[in-house]
């Protein structure tokens, strides 16, 4: 490794850039209402918009997972940077619903280079340990950045400020990752296994990856659903949207810092299984609760969601080794293809629901809770399905290790 890498401005500047990934979740999540009304947006092209987030993320980190020991992490942070800033200044001067369209897929394109640069950067500048820690501190920050987002969202909002100035929040942290970056030295890439390209592929066929990898595209949108849309089916409930997804996103944040002792005890299919319990009772919470009570949802969910992403991810490299790094990325890709395949049909969902409770007489406050309940009972449905495969796969896999400690490599 290259002494004169400057470690820790490195280190540094991919905590803001994964920060600016978690903003443009969750300020994008806050000013929905905003743009629907700005632009005359329906729910569902608002799905649309959500899921070029989602599409533009699996495209690049795949991408740049495969090219990154030729193409570079400095490159593709570079790629990131062009990409973000462009992104993040169609959608503030976005003159309607295509140009949404195209900033929000550059967004997310953004977001995976980060993504496909910065996890292998990180272990190219630590070994050991000290890699695990580095790499835990630096997830941290997908989860911390939404919870920081939602507030800075929900404030702007309390004191009149439009979706524009909330967007231009999101720049801070783009611009700091570009100044921690610039001129600094990159490590060298390390050479790649010993393994090849076919025996990961070949790895990929066995049935425990088929059935992880189909399980990925349920606990993704199970995660990023109600989430993504909390401000419109969560607006007339009675409590703070954007204060909702930030209690989640804590609890996630906290929930991650024990992964490793959690999976100890109960093992990777317990914790899955005993996460997909508590998300399906935590969106069925919110389907029916209202005031006060809508926070306890939030903990519920949170604590349902927090482990889904690092112990799917840790049950390929525990249980698919041979599919190596490609297999993780590959696995992470389809759970944020399918949220993105998700978005447009959730929007339907509400606009559905709208029209069906319109029909019934309602109106107002009392129409949006409704819609958005009957929205989040459809969405619980994906957790649900869960608990049934993931009771299967408990069966599967009991008489297997299961209960190795998950690397928190991913967030």
């Amino acid at each position: 490794m290259n002494e004169n890498v400057n470690k820790s401005a490195l280190f540094n500047g991919s905590c803001f850039a994964l920060i600016t990934t978690a903003f443009t979740f969750s300020i994008r999540a806050g000013i929905l209402p905003q743009l629907a009304e700005s632009f005359g947006l329906t729910a569902e092209q608002l799905g649309f918009i959500n899921s070029m987030w989602f599409l533009g993320f699996p495209i690049a980190m795949i991408i740049g997972g495969l090219v990154y020991h030729t193409f570079g992490p400095k490159n593709i942070m570079m790629v990131a940077f062009v990409c973000h800033t462009i992104g993040i200044l169609l959608t503030i001067f976005a003159g309607g619903y295509s140009t949404l369209l195209i900033s929000t897929l550059l967004i997310g394109i953004g977001n995976g280079c980060t993504e496909a640069a910065c996890n292998p950067m990180i272990a190219d500048m630590y070994s050991g340990n000290k890699m695990q820690s580095m790499l835990g501190r630096f997830h941290m920050w997908f989860p911390g950045g939404i919870l920081v987002g939602s507030l800075i969202s929900y404030a702007m909002k309390a004191q009149g400020f439009g979706w524009e100035a909330q967007m231009w929040v999101t720049m801070i942290p783009t611009v700091a990752y570009f100044i921690l970056f610039f001129g600094k030295t990159f490590p060298k890439t390390q050479v790649a296994g010993a393994i090849s390209l076919s025996e990961n592929f070949k790895a990929m066929l066995s049935p425990v990856y088929i059935f992880l990898f189909c399980c990925m595209a349920l606990t993704a949108i199970s995660e990023f659903g109600p989430g993504q849309w909390v401000s419109i089916v969560l607006g007339s409930s009675g409590a703070k949207p954007m204060l909702i997804l930030a209690l989640t996103a804590g609890v996630a944040a906290v929930g991650r810092i024990f992964t490793g002792p959690v999976v100890e005890t109960l093992g990777q299919t317990g914790v899955l299984l005993a996460g997909a319990v508590l998300a399906t009772i935590g969106v069925y919470m919110f389907s029916v609760v209202t005031g006060p009570m809508a926070y306890v949802a939030a903990v519920v969910f949170g604590l349902g969601i927090c482990y889904f992403w690092p112990v799917m991810i840790g049950s390929i490299a525990h249980r698919v080794p041979r599919s190596s790094a490609l297999g993780m990325s590959i696995v992470g890709g389809i759970g944020m293809f399918s949220t993105a395949i998700f978005q447009p049909i959730i929007g339907g969902w509400i606009d559905s629901a709208r029209a069906d409770n319109t029909a019934k007489g309602l109106s107002g406050t009392a129409l949006e809770l409704a819609t958005g309940q009957q929205a989040l009972l459809n969405m619980m449905f994906f957790p649900a399905i869960l608990v049934v495969l993931f009771i299967i796969f408990f069966v599967w896999q009991k008489n297997s290790k299961s209960t190795e400690a998950v690397q928190l490599a991913v967030h």
